[in-house]
């Protein structure tokens, strides 16, 4: 499997939605654990890599 780079500034699709609807979320932070922000409604929430590189579904805009 080819591993796959995130930057800050990505925005990617993760496969379960937010409460609020939106599909996006903007990565804020990299690192052992992933800073990222809804951009329905602008809220943000630490993830550990594991999880969120299990979660994305597609990287929209790099």
């Amino acid at each position: 499997m080819i591993p796959r780079v995130f930057n800050v500034d990505d925005i990617v699709e993760l496969k379960k939605g937010h409460p609020c609807g939106s599909k996006l979320w903007k990565i804020l932070r990299t690192g052992a654990d992933f800073r990222i922000e809804c951009q329905g409604c602008k809220h943000s929430l630490m993830i550990p890599r594991a999880k969120f590189e299990k979660s994305v579904k597609k990287i929209i805009s790099p």
